[in-house]
């Protein structure tokens, strides 16, 4: 079994127990068969006061019982943990995503992209929580009723403990491979004392370097937003990349009504084939507004065009960006380390 399969299928055991934690390192040797991963899984009543596994798995849990749960006061206060499990200056706290396969999938990205060239891999510690998802579909910008507004309480709360945890954990970088869960960076990230990562300060500064040159003379530099909730996760990613510098480009209301959304529909009916050519659509059209590059702000969007399509050319995962600059982040820190301990020893 390769190293991208056993990383994903170690991830997908772990998260069979809620919340799940996930401690992993993964050490490439000097050829790729003699790869060693080491994993480690802790599990403590103390990360999160009550194992949401008690909750009706096919609901998510029901609201009333989550928000007893949890406790709007003192959420942050529970989330305690002896001793740190990682020692490393250079350590990376996640923050799962919508799904387990979408947060194994960024690990892969992770581990695969930090451990070219015989390098180690990034030290890193994962908090899942797959409950959250029914939280997060609940959720509209779209309405003002107060269980909506509470929905929302409650998931930034959830996601403020899991950035705690971590903290405590020993994480020194904390990432949250998810576009939704971005959508309340400001809010989630208030206090951390580490460093928090945004995909979209990432993707846009990966943007800004690459120097592209505008597709129609007298206009600025065009992005387009390809996203499931363009109110939600598309206007995120527009003020990010505006703050940039570049025009962005958002799907029109015909457009998400009669592709967009028929696209996730077709998915939901495992219709991938329908799925794949309205997708194809959505670039098209933003494409014919002289766009240099879209943005597909959807883990469902992620794979489903094949590799060889030439649309992907003109496609580019935010997340990818997001696992670069943790790399780098890691890398550098490590590499500071070092010369501290050289110059201190010297």
């Amino acid at each position: 079994m390769d190293l991208a399969l056993q990383l994903k299928v170690q991830m997908a055991q772990q998260v069979t127990i809620l919340p799940s934690i996930f401690v992993g390192e993964v050490n490439v040797g000097r050829s790729r068969s003699r790869s060693r991963t080491n994993y480690r899984k802790k599990f403590s009543p103390l990360a999160i006061q009550v194992p949401f596994s008690s909750l009706p798995a096919e609901e998510g849990g029901n609201l009333t019982e989550f928000k007893r749960i949890t406790g709007s006061d003192t959420a942050l206060t529970r989330c305690k943990v002896p001793d740190s499990w990682m020692g490393h200056e250079n350590t990376v706290g996640i923050i799962g995503g919508l799904s387990a396969s979408s947060t194994a999938i960024f690990l892969a990205k992770l581990v695969w992209g930090s451990s070219r060239n015989e390098k180690e891999s990034v030290p890193f510690i994962v908090c899942s929580d797959s409950t959250i998802k029914s939280e997060l579909s609940m959720y509209s910008t779209r309405s003002n009723d107060s269980r909506i507004q509470l929905h929302r309480g409650v998931i930034i709360e959830n996601l403020r403990c899991k950035m705690a945890f971590l903290e405590q954990s020993g994480a020194r970088c904390i990432v949250m491979p998810c576009h939704v869960s971005h959508v309340w960076y400001r809010e989630i990230s208030n206090g951390c004392s580490v460093t928090f990562l945004n995909a979209g300060d990432c993707v846009a500064s990966e943007l800004k370097e690459a120097k592209l040159k505008p597709l129609e003379g007298g206009s600025k530099v065009r992005v387009g937003v390809l996203a499931r909730d363009t109110p939600l996760v598309g206007t995120f990613y527009q003020e990010k990349l505006q703050r940039q510098g570049f025009e962005v480009v958002l799907p029109d209301n015909p457009t998400t009504e009669h592709i967009i959304i028929p696209a996730f529909e077709a998915l939901n009916q495992k219709d991938i084939e329908g799925a794949r050519n309205l997708l194809r659509v959505a670039i098209q059209i933003l494409l014919v507004k002289a766009v240099n590059i879209i943005i597909l702000a959807a883990d469902e969007f992620q794979g489903l065009l094949p590799g060889s399509d030439p649309l992907l050319k003109k496609c580019i995962d935010p997340l990818d960006s997001l696992a670069r600059s943790t790399i780098q982040w890691a890398r550098s820190t490590k590499d500071g380390m070092a010369h501290r301990t050289w110059l201190t020893n010297k």
